[in-house]
């Protein structure tokens, strides 16, 4: 703990050493890949999509995309076996608007999105199914 205290008194002069900051150390040195991730609701997402500012990255089946999607989404299954692969090959310079049906798959997405060191990550809370429900346009 003290070698901890030197390093923030070094790196961080002025600032009260406390729990969440030595999380933020150590989580930070461990080589963990920094990721913005942000969550937003479907509002949020139409003002980031309508301003270009992401990609929107529809998660669902490719059935499910088939009934109704955001405009201009690109697919990838997130059940699919090569989904972590697809995502790979994505620009992780790019922000990225991810959504499913109502946000538990795209929630279990993020933590490949942070392990593949994407830069900007939109998680659509709720999904299609607010985007909808917010009576926003789906394209079919």
């Amino acid at each position: 703990m003290p070698a901890m205290m030197n390093i923030a008194n070094r790196v961080l002069p002025g600032v009260v050493f406390g729990t969440a900051l030595m999380v933020w150390i150590t989580a930070a040195g461990a080589g963990e890949p920094a990721v913005d991730i942000q969550h937003v609701d479907a509002r949020q997402a139409q003002k980031l999509i309508a301003e270009k500012k992401v990609v929107v990255l529809d998660i669902r089946t490719p059935g499910e995309f088939s009934t109704g999607r955001i405009a201009g989404a690109k697919n990838i299954d997130f059940q699919a076996p090569n989904f972590e692969q697809r995502i790979e090959g994505l620009d992780k310079t790019k922000s990225y608007l991810v959504h499913c049906a109502s946000g538990g798959r795209s929630s279990h997405s993020l933590p490949l999105f942070k392990k593949h060191a994407f830069q900007s990550i939109y998680h659509l809370d709720g999904g299609i199914k607010a985007w909808e429900k917010a009576g926003l346009p789906v394209e079919k």
